[in-house]
């Protein structure tokens, strides 16, 4: 009986924390900078969440290399849930890529919540002599090595994507890295890369102008908004399954019952009609899951790309 009434002391302060949460503003940390697809979901979960909670839910830049300065930033804050980092697939691949991380993604980090998936779309120019991903891998098993496939910088979601690819399809390329998305997609039009892979939600309007051909999406389902583009799996692909995400975490030692009412209130924020329907314009998927669900997401997507790094040769930062 002791024992019982010792443990329940114990947990009043937690719940009595977690009534009280939150006491001031709450921080969505973004490590990407203003205006991207990442940045814009939390910006529409976020007023949302803040209806909810009765605080401000501000939205706060800290673009870097992995997302170091991010995370950083919410570790060395009070781990009481008023601080929280979108986590995504970066920070999963990141623990390949970097030879040591000032923390550890998988330990320092509360799983709350996934936000949303991004699918990838794999494009070549309007020109181009390839009507179908089969097109493509015809070409690539004919001449191996000849093709040319551009993606953004080495180590992005594109460029693992791509390298990916080769070895699901049993292919071989030339996996091209360019600066930026504009440089990719003019490579594509322009005929100096064969095709290229890319976020679908940037790649819409070209698409819609006819300036790029849709080959397939990277994901195991077709996108609602372009049903007629076909799956990777669908063209030949089997088990090839992609794309890009994020979510919600907090600060490993925050309360578990204001992780439970975060993931509550993002849970309801991405089933909000209003907000289904801008993630659908943007081509974003939202999906909610379970603290625990993310906690076992993120191990697979950390050791999934750790093998196509490894594989690819890509060297450590």
């Amino acid at each position: 009986m002791k024992r019982l009434l010792v443990l329940a002391l114990a947990l009043v302060p937690l719940a009595a924390a977690a009534q009280a949460f939150p006491q001031k503003p709450v921080r969505i940390v973004v490590p990407f900078g203003p205006g991207g697809v990442a940045d814009i979901t939390a910006r529409l979960v976020a007023p949302k969440m803040q209806e909810a909670l009765g605080q401000p839910v501000l939205v706060e830049n800290r673009p870097s290399a992995g997302g170091i300065v991010a995370a950083q930033e919410v570790l060395r804050s009070p781990p009481d849930g008023h601080t929280l980092y979108l986590i995504n697939n970066g920070t999963a691949v990141s623990e390949a890529l970097f030879k040591q991380l000032p923390y550890n993604p998988a330990k320092d980090f509360a799983p709350i919540s996934t936000i949303g998936f991004f699918p990838l779309v794999i494009l070549t120019g309007a020109e181009s002599p390839y009507k179908s991903l089969g097109d493509v891998i015809a070409a690539a098993k004919k001449s191996p090595g000849k093709l040319n496939v551009a993606t953004i910088g080495v180590g992005s979601t594109q460029n693992l994507a791509a390298q990916l690819f080769k070895s699901t399809a049993g292919v071989d390329f030339q996996v091209i890295p360019y600066k930026a998305t504009g440089d990719v997609v003019t490579a594509a039009m322009n005929r100096d890369a064969d095709v290229i892979f890319e976020i679908l939600a940037p790649m819409t309007s070209h698409i819609r102008a006819g300036k790029l051909r849709p080959l397939a999406i990277t994901t195991a389902k077709r996108f609602p908004t372009l049903p007629e583009i076909p799956t990777a799996i669908e063209s030949g692909v089997p088990g090839y399954d992609v794309a890009s995400w994020n979510g919600l975490a907090a600060h490993a030692k925050a309360p578990p019952e204001v992780v439970q009412r975060l993931h509550q209130e993002t849970a309801k924020a991405l089933a909000d009609p209003e907000v289904q329907k801008r993630f659908a314009e943007l081509g974003v998927e939202p999906r909610a899951s379970s603290p625990e669900e993310l906690r076992k997401f993120y191990a697979a997507e950390a050791s999934r790309w750790a093998k196509v790094v490894e594989a690819a040769g890509i060297p450590k930062q």
